[in-house]
């Protein structure tokens, strides 16, 4: 399978990107909207795996030319950039073509982190508004920890809650993470449970943050 991550140079983007192309045989694409930055990450990630003993390409491209070659595309960018990532993208998408979205709205206060819900009812929403009808949208990715993802050297023991309507999108996309070790795929239902898988990541932030012995700090449901 072909997974383009559109902001794959950035925290998510370069820990997904690890991951897969550490833990399984797909083909990873890194989008940007600055191609020579892709494909400058590009080699960046190729170069850390082939330390590791593991060979593979990892190819660079400008956000719509690698959505266009892939199978699911990721839109690993922030919250404020989503819809018009999508936007920019939208012609080339397809009924076959699954979009994943692990955006999450914040604002920071003296306090801490706090979940900035649009007005739309969830980032998620947001995505399903820009894109093409007949595109299935899929959440997921949204709590982990991107500097854990990114070190290969870290276990992975976490979990992530997955939402959407297309079924059969989101079994692949709970595949898709299921492949990465140590990382558990948990379905909570549909679009509208959005807000809650959302108002997640804040919360594992701010923990974070006032515990100096859970420094990237991921969930796991027991």
């Amino acid at each position: 399978m072909r997974i383009a991550l559109l902001g794959g140079t950035g925290d998510i983007g370069q820990g997904l990107a690890l991951r897969w192309g550490y833990d399984t045989g797909h083909e990873v694409l890194v989008g940007s909207r600055d191609p020579e930055k892709a494909r400058t990450k590009a080699e960046e990630y190729e170069t850390e795996l082939d330390s590791r003993g593991v060979e593979t390409t990892i190819k660079g491209f400008e956000n719509a030319m690698a959505a266009d070659r892939a199978d699911v595309v990721v839109l690993a960018v922030p919250a404020y950039h989503l819809v018009d990532t999508v936007e920019a993208i939208a012609d080339r998408l397809d009924d076959e073509t699954i979009l994943v979205t692990p955006a999450v709205g914040m604002k920071r206060d003296e306090d801490g982190f706090h979940y900035n819900r649009p007005g739309a009812g969830s980032v998620a929403a947001l995505a399903d508004e820009a894109k093409p009808d007949d595109v299935p949208l899929v959440g997921a990715f949204h709590n982990l920890p991107a500097g854990g993802l990114a070190n290969l050297d870290r276990t992975v023991e976490w979990d992530t809650l997955v939402f959407g309507e297309d079924e059969d999108a989101k079994g692949i996309v709970m595949d898709l993470a299921r492949e990465i070790e140590g990382l558990r795929p948990l379905d909570v239902g549909g679009l509208a449970n959005a807000p809650e898988v959302e108002s997640v990541t804040p919360l594992l932030i701010n923990v974070a943050m006032q515990n100096d012995d859970l420094h990237d700090l991921g969930v796991r449901f027991q």
